[in-house]
């Protein structure tokens, strides 16, 4: 496995960031997960956007797009898999052993995995945990990412493959790593940015391509919706055959099923939809 590191490819055993990198010592960084079958990404240039925000939103300097790009086309030639997640990580680099940032400038590292299609459905849970909407992280894909871990592995314990927050009002928010849609009378919902979850690029584009409403959403919402599906880049759409002891039997249903074809037709039509 060949990986890129601060300006060129190395490999995986040799490939090593400093134990001071305020990445590893206060989770000061961001990061994006950009699918890649047969070594062409997608929606890449909506995943820089959104990593530039984040970037921004943290204080880092800019990430420089041209560099990413070049890493993300050298790593996916070194590594050819059929379907990969490709994990583009950018951090404050090299600082004190405290919240206060060094002066080496940021790390960048672009890494290849290998994975494999989602099941056309999946069982989720709720946790008592919340997401605070109005937290200094909010809407922003940082490495502060414990919590989804420790959230993610309750899920996993439980014959789920993902675990649903509420915020702290009550209302429906998201997943640990996806975005979640509910279908009421034929219609279909998600949470609004304003509930405090993350900005997905697939649930952006689920909005665009189905007509999706964004609504203030109850947590109870899933007790009573017709059809639950979750977006993400792993798993574009997938519906929600079970939340907690609700079977929903059929999933996928009629209107999550049709989505799921206007996601892949819409993506295999364009690989970079801006």
């Amino acid at each position: 496995m060949r990986i890129w590191l601060d300006g060129g490819l190395r490999d995986a055993d040799s490939a090593r960031v400093s134990v001071f990198d305020h990445g590893l010592t206060v989770g000061d960084g961001i990061f994006e997960t950009v699918k890649a079958a047969e070594g062409r990404t997608f929606a890449l240039t909506r995943h820089l956007d959104r990593l530039t925000r984040s970037a921004r939103g943290l204080g880092l300097p800019d990430p420089d797009h041209d560099e990413i790009r070049e890493a993300c086309a050298a790593v996916l030639a070194a590594n050819p898999m059929p379907l990969g997640r490709l994990r583009i990580t950018y951090t404050g680099g090299h600082g004190p052993l405290g919240s206060d940032r060094g002066e080496h400038g940021p790390t960048l590292v672009v890494a290849l995995g290998e994975t494999a299609r989602r099941p056309d459905s999946t069982a989720v849970i709720t946790v008592p945990w919340t997401r605070n909407e109005r937290g200094a992280l909010t809407g922003l894909k940082t490495t502060s990412y414990a919590e989804n871990v420790v959230a993610l592995a309750r899920a996993h314990e439980r014959g789920a493959s993902e675990a649903l927050f509420a915020n702290t009002v009550d209302q429906l928010c998201e997943g640990t790593g996806s975005n979640v849609f509910v279908v009421l009378n034929g219609e279909i919902h998600t949470p609004p940015v304003s509930s405090g979850c993350l900005p997905g690029i697939t649930r952006a584009l689920a909005v665009e391509w189905t007509g999706a409403t964004e609504t203030d959403l109850p947590l109870d919402v899933l007790d009573r919706a017709d059809e639950i599906f979750l977006t993400s880049t792993l798993r574009d759409i997938q519906a929600v055959h079970r939340v907690d002891d609700r079977e929903l039997p059929g999933a996928p249903g009629p209107v999550t099923a049709k989505a799921m074809r206007i996601f892949e037709e819409r993506a295999a039509e364009d690989l970079d939809p801006r």
